[in-house]
C-alpha cells in the first residue's frame, strides 16, 4: 500500500469504529485507494495513529458490504466491483428506498417534508441539464434524506452501513447514469409525489424510473 491516509483525531461523541470505518471507506470512494490495493491493518494502523483493533473491525464491516475482499493468509484487498455486483445493488437499493419512502412520507413533519421536496427539486433539475453524476449525487443526498425522515432505527442503521457500498457501486455506472436521464418527466412525476405525500406513486414512479416496473 504506496498510499498515506491522515491520522485521526476524534471530535466530541465520535465512536473511533466508525471514524476508522469511514475514512478507510471515503480513501476506496474517492480512489486513494484503488480497486485491487492491498490493505494492511499494521500499515493503516499506523497512519491512522490508531491500534489494529478497530482498523480490524472497519475491514470486516467493508468485506461484509463488498468493498473489500479477503483471501485468508494470502491478502486483503479493496474489491472491483463486477456488473452484477452493480445490478444487485441498483435494484435491492431502488426496493429499499421505495419502502423508506411509504414510510417517510406518512410520518414525516412538514419542515421533514419540504426538505425531501427540495431535494428532489436537485434531483429533477440534474436530470433536465442531463448531468449523470449531479444525477447520482443529488439522488443520493434525497435517499439519506428519506432514510432519516423514516425515523425507523432499522431502516437509519441499515442505511449507515450500506451506503459505502451504494455509492462506489453505484457511482459511475451506465446504466444508472444514461436511462434515468431520458425519463426527466419520470423525476417530475416523482418529484410531484412525494410534494403531496402519496407513497404509492413515489414507490411506483421510483421503480419505473430504475427499470424495475
Amino acid at each position: 500500500m504506496s498510499v498515506t491516509l491522515p491520522p485521526i483525531r476524534l471530535e466530541g461523541g465520535t465512536i473511533l469504529s466508525d471514524e476508522v470505518y469511514a475514512r478507510i471507506g471515503a480513501a476506496i470512494l474517492n480512489g486513494t485507494l484503488p480497486a485491487g490495493a492491498r490493505l494492511r491493518d499494521v500499515e493503516l494502523a499506523e497512519q491512522l495513529g490508531v491500534s489494529r483493533t478497530p482498523v480490524r473491525e472497519a475491514l470486516q464491516r467493508l468485506e461484509r458490504f463488498g468493498l473489500v475482499e479477503v483471501a485468508v493468509g494470502r491478502y486483503t484487498r479493496v474489491s472491483e466491483p463486477s456488473e452484477s455486483l452493480r445490478q444487485e445493488t441498483g435494484e435491492s437499493t431502488a426496493y429499499f428506498m421505495g419502502n423508506a419512502l411509504r414510510i417517510a412520507l406518512r410520518r414525516c413533519t412538514d419542515d421533514e417534508l419540504a426538505v425531501l421536496v427540495d431535494a428532489a427539486d436537485a434531483v429533477v433539475a440534474a436530470a433536465q441539464r442531463e448531468d449523470g453524476l449531479a444525477l447520482f449525487e443529488a439522488s443520493t443526498l434525497m435517499f439519506t434524506a428519506v432514510t432519516k425522515a423514516t425515523g425507523n432505527s432499522v431502516f437509519i442503521g441499515f442505511i449507515r452501513e450500506a451506503s459505502l457500498a451504494i455509492q462506489r457501486n453505484l457511482h459511475g455506472w451506465q446504466p444508472f447514469i444514461s436511462c434515468p436521464i431520458a425519463r426527466a418527466d419520470g423525476y417530475i412525476a416523482f418529484r410531484e409525489s412525494i410534494a403531496t405525500r402519496d407513497g404509492d406513486a413515489a414507490e411506483r414512479t421510483l421503480r419505473y424510473l430504475h427499470g424495475l416496473a
